[in-house]
């Protein structure tokens, strides 16, 4: 899920030291489009789910110095490097771990329990599959990992406020007067 095509799979391959170097763990990379320009999108993180905008400047110098260096995609492309944001998409294992008593959606490669799709909190993960409670349903169902092609958060009041926590925590820990979006600014 973190790519779709075997050309995302090829990239992930050459860009994830670069992102690992740098503290960063790529969540997600799509090369979308056709020529003339295609454009390489690229969602990452720092371990507990924090993207500044430095982090999102340093990673696209250093995949930009890469693709000029390798040229893997061909052509003209552009390249957007983002944090995953809040209705992010849960492209590993961990993520349903991390997530879990978040609603989401999830769509499946196959049929299980007589549907492809799922809506509804999610329960955890237990060996490679992910827990998902629906609406209605006394017990989660239980979904192979390997058998979702699409995952996201559903925006809810619960998640908005699990974001404004995690944020505000993160802004507490950072250093007097900084916060992670405008280093020159300070806190009230």
């Amino acid at each position: 899920m973190r790519g779709k095509t075997t050309e995302d799979w090829r990239l992930l391959e050459l860009l994830d030291p670069i992102a690992e170097a740098q503290g960063l763990a790529i969540v997600r990379l799509r090369l979308m489009g056709a020529a003339p320009v295609r454009r390489l999108q690229i969602m990452a993180e720092r371990p507990g789910g924090s993207m500044p905008i430095e982090d999102c400047t340093r990673l696209s110098r250093a995949v930009l110095d890469v693709l000029e260096t390798a040229n893997p995609i061909g052509g003209d492309y552009s390249l957007e490097v983002s944090s995953p944001g809040i209705d992010r998409p849960l492209t590993r294992l961990e993520d349903f771990e991390t997530f879990a008593g978040c609603e989401a959606r999830l769509e499946l490669d196959r049929l299980a329990d007589n549907r492809r799709r799922f809506k509804g909190r999610l329960t955890g993960v237990d060996g490679r599959s992910v827990g998902v409670l629906m609406d209605g349903e006394d017990q989660p169902a239980r979904v192979p990992f390997d058998w979702i092609s699409e995952a996201k958060l559903v925006i809810t009041d619960e998640l908005l406020k699990r974001g404004a926590e995690a944020r505000a925590a993160r802004l507490k820990s950072s250093p007097a007067g900084e916060t992670e979006d405008h280093p020159e600014e300070t806190l009230p």
